[in-house]
């Protein structure tokens, strides 16, 4: 049985590895294990992070609409249930965006609300 060399596939592996462990600081965009180990520990709080986002924009969303009802006199959680009640179907996006870059329309949707 001829014998198999594995060169030609552990430098595609190295190569791959460091190139995508490259920018990381000290060893782990150098050496090959602590880039390995860099590597795996990158994608699980990539991994978490992309959940947590989510839920971090949201709070976001709610405190700036939060900001645009209160100066115009009303709650947040009175504003969300007048929405509802009145089958206005914005979403929180929306709604923090156009608080925050047009006022004016946030105040004709509150007062259609009211």
């Amino acid at each position: 049985m001829t014998r198999v060399k594995k060169g030609v596939h552990a430098l595609k592996r190295r190569r791959s590895v460091l190139k995508q462990t490259k920018g990381f600081r000290h060893g782990r965009s150098t050496k090959e294990r602590q880039a390995k180990e860099a590597l795996l520990h990158a994608g699980n709080y990539s991994f978490a992070h992309r959940k947590d986002k989510k839920s971090h924009n949201r709070t976001l969303w709610n405190i700036k609409i939060n900001a645009g009802t209160r100066v115009l006199g009303m709650s947040y959680s009175k504003f969300i249930d007048a929405l509802k009640k009145k089958d206005i179907l914005l979403d929180r996006k929306i709604l923090s965006d156009l608080a925050e870059n047009n006022p004016e329309v946030f105040a004709r949707i509150l007062e259609n609300v009211k």
